[in-house]
């Protein structure tokens, strides 16, 4: 793995314990960041798109769209933090850190611009880029998730049902204790969601679920729910983003599947979305539900080239 020094000097080192899974074409590095070693896979070359993973997984969630994506464009694919191979402190696990973590890693990797692709939970932190810092992001591809200015209707809230592992996953200690030890039926069950659909194979599921079984991983996946994912849906129910204008061009890749949003639900519900955003469209990904990255990954690569290949500003 590829060392990375930081503008303090510090040489950063990478963990021994767990060994990278392969990826034909994809290098490795360590970045390190203010407070923060970032793990980073990348391949390709020409213009950047940075893919942000959802929970519970890490870079290789992305590893059956690298090569297509490769053959076109710099594929960037971090671990966010307390995922994966980047290192999992304590503290940080909030929407404004966590951007605050990628926009310090785009400095780090001299990238003035990109295309950011994001997913599930981690669309919280793409959708924050967007509105706090339009300069850095060209185009928003996000999977399943609509602009977080939706106003969900009344009878979208009993689909929230699908998501109880949230809220018990995010409970202090009792989150951890579910994420990280025994069996992890509940990491299982989001790896399968929704059930009983089986996108990941056992080789790939077990390389998701053996970071979450180190103690400070299981604590992060907690703390991140807790403290980034929970308080977005009272700013959602509250309206706290139609009072923002959303200026990056957005697409939306909606699962024909998908238990909560599936295409004519987002189309809905972006009814209005002239008021409040300068481009958003929404595409369907057919034979997907929620994990889309491994269910339909060939006509992702095709949106995404597409959504970058026009220019909408």
């Amino acid at each position: 793995m590829e060392r990375n020094r930081s503008s303090s000097g510090r040489t950063t080192t990478a963990r021994t314990d767990l060994p990278l899974p392969h990826v034909d074409g994809v290098e490795h590095r360590l970045v390190d960041l203010p407070g923060l070693r970032m793990h980073v896979a990348a391949a390709g070359e020409g213009d950047p798109v940075l893919l942000l993973h959802g929970a519970p997984v890490h870079w290789y969630e992305w590893h059956k769209m690298i090569p297509g994506l490769a053959a076109h464009r710099r594929v960037i694919c971090p671990d966010l933090r307390g995922s994966g191979w980047t290192d999992a402190p304590r503290t940080g696990y909030t929407r404004d850190q966590m951007t605050a973590d990628v926009v310090a890693l785009l400095d780090a990797l001299e990238l003035n611009k990109i295309t950011l692709v994001s997913h599930d939970m981690n669309a919280i932190a793409g959708y924050a880029l967007c509105w706090d810092h339009p300069e850095r992001i060209e185009r928003h591809v996000a999977l399943g998730v609509p602009p977080l200015f939706v106003k969900l209707p009344a009878k979208v809230l009993p689909k929230f049902r699908h998501l109880w592992h949230q809220e018990a996953l995010a409970v202090p200690g009792l989150g951890a204790a579910l994420t990280g030890r025994g069996h992890q039926r509940v990491i299982r069950h989001m790896l399968n969601f929704p059930p009983p659909q089986q996108p990941w194979n056992a080789h790939e599921r077990e390389i998701f679920l053996a970071p979450l079984r180190e103690p400070a991983r299981a604590g992060a996946m907690s703390a991140m729910l807790r403290k980034m994912v929970l308080p977005e849906v009272g700013r959602l129910l509250s309206g706290h983003y139609r009072s923002r204008r959303l200026t990056t061009p957005t697409l939306v890749a909606a699962a024909a599947g998908d238990p909560l949003f599936p295409p004519q639900l987002v189309r809905e519900l972006l009814a209005d979305g002239d008021a409040y955003a300068d481009h958003v469209e929404v595409a369907t990904v057919d034979g997907a539900e929620h994990h889309q990255p491994a269910e339909a990954p060939e006509r992702l690569v095709e949106l995404i080239l597409g959504f970058t290949a026009t220019s909408h500003r």
